[in-house]
């Protein structure tokens, strides 16, 4: 037995990325933060933590409540951000503005995507008439708290309301279906995987994703039991691809999205305009998971997307192996520790599923 722990230790002090992981920086920032002159006149008074600012004389008898999150997160914890506060927007009978132009996101870039800065517009159309440039000249603008906390997931029927406001705005939707179309046929039996690696290893308080091996067994088992003859798989880490495809051969099917072989896609700009693309390719990946028969996953936003997206009825197929530690610090290298160590001895081990 201490022959064997000390070679696990040895594996875990040669892995780089694990001792890189312990002193890098997590969290992404923008390409480039700065906020345009939004010339605040005057703030009229305070409204449940946000302040009601007065940009001018426009809109009198309108009250434009300006949805931001800076730097913000992932993808789809971004959207599920601008969901709940749609809700708000809804109680209070505010019009919603999604402004992440002067706000600026991780995805945000430097160059104008289809006619905008508006990070959001990237991916939506934009859910009113009204211009950025008008609100700011309007007599009644909140913004909504710096610190304003997530209180409901997507999956939550609360925020079901929202689904004919957000999906039938997606810019992305016929590249899914042509994916969809050309790959299957009417009577394959999809299975939908989402296989999280990166930056979800470290992630602080999240769930531990499994291993490659502990999800293709757990994939075998489906396949077997469901019928299920075909398997998409959403990655965004290069070897988990490539042991996938090598296992299920033609069964395997993905979309050529960026894969990376660091903990931090953000870390890098390999391509033209990078960090737009990542975005896309998160948002069509769970479009075309919205459409498989079934769902093999860890618990994470991009699933809650794909159900929220969904117009079937699926089966779901959550695994659960525990939650990383809320310690930063430790959370950097638990995953890695409990991936090399045997199940019996506080390795990964599927709880529930």
């Amino acid at each position: 037995m201490l022959k064997r722990i000390i070679k696990y230790i040895i594996t875990l002090g040669e892995n780089t990325e694990v001792i890189l992981s312990l002193f890098r920086e997590e969290n992404a920032k923008p390409l480039n933060n700065k906020k345009k002159n939004l010339h605040i006149h005057k703030i009229t008074e305070h409204y449940l933590g946000s302040n009601i600012y007065s940009f001018g004389k426009k809109n009198k008898k309108k009250f434009f409540y300006i949805i931001n999150r800076s730097p913000g997160a992932g993808f789809f914890s971004n959207v599920n951000f601008v969901l709940n506060q749609l809700l708000i927007c809804k109680k209070s009978k505010y019009t919603p503005i999604i402004d992440m132009e002067n706000y600026k996101t991780i995805y945000n870039e430097n160059k104008k995507i289809f006619n905008t800065y508006n990070a959001w517009e990237y991916y939506f159309n934009k859910l009113n008439k009204y211009k950025l440039i008008d609100v700011y000249k309007s007599k009644n603008v909140i913004i909504n708290p710096i610190n304003e906390k997530i209180k409901f997931e997507m999956s939550d029927k609360i925020l079901n309301h929202f689904k004919n406001k957000i999906i039938p705005h997606i810019k992305f939707q016929s590249l899914a279906d042509r994916f969809i179309k050309k790959k299957f046929n009417k009577n394959d039996k999809i299975l939908g995987i989402h296989l999280r690696g990166t930056s979800y290893k470290t992630a602080v308080g999240h769930a531990f994703p499994p291993t490659p091996k502990i999800m293709s067994e757990f994939i075998d088992k489906l396949m077997n039991e469901y019928k299920y003859n075909k398997i998409f798989l959403v990655t965004e880490e290069a070897k988990y691809l490539d042991f996938f495809k090598n296992k299920y051969k033609n069964k395997c099917y993905y979309l050529n999205s960026f894969r990376s072989k660091s903990n931090d896609a953000f870390k890098i700009y390999p391509r033209k305009l990078h960090r737009y693309k990542l975005g896309a390719e998160t948002l069509v990946e769970s479009l075309v998971l919205s459409k498989c028969n079934g769902l093999a996953y860890v618990k994470s936003n991009l699933i809650a997307a794909a159900i929220f997206f969904s117009k079937i009825k699926q089966n779901k197929h959550e695994i659960f192996l525990g939650l990383n530690s809320r310690n930063k610090f430790t959370a950097r290298w638990l995953w890695y520790l409990k991936s090399i160590l045997p199940k019996y001895f506080g390795g990964l081990k599927i709880i529930k599923s």
